[in-house]
């Protein structure tokens, strides 16, 4: 696998940009642009969807016995990763109670 600090930044990149786009959603969302808010939901699952995968491939390396030095750099990599998929779930709760008021 690359170089571990490389891979981490490149989780830490599009989990970033895809919460920013989820909030971005959610500010749409209350100006009650709706087809905006679902627009960016999208984009932002896309981005998200990079992210995991990275994260998912580190995982399968590892479990197939390739050694991964975990740093810093990681744990803050997975937890913007966790972080982010809370988004990904209150940005489609907030858009829906924002769709009722």
């Amino acid at each position: 696998m690359e170089n571990l600090k490389i891979v981490s930044m490149n989780i830490i990149a599009n989990v970033g940009s895809a919460r920013s786009k989820y909030i971005e959603a959610i500010n749409a969302s209350k100006c009650e642009n709706f087809e905006l808010a679902e627009k960016l939901c999208l984009e932002a699952d896309e981005i998200f969807q990079k992210g995991h995968k990275i994260h998912s491939e580190l995982l399968y390396n590892m479990a197939n016995g390739e050694n991964i030095d975990i740093d810093l750099l990681l744990l803050h990599a997975e937890d913007q990763l966790m972080a982010t998929e809370m988004f990904r779930t209150l940005s489609r709760e907030f858009i829906d109670i924002y769709k009722r008021i």
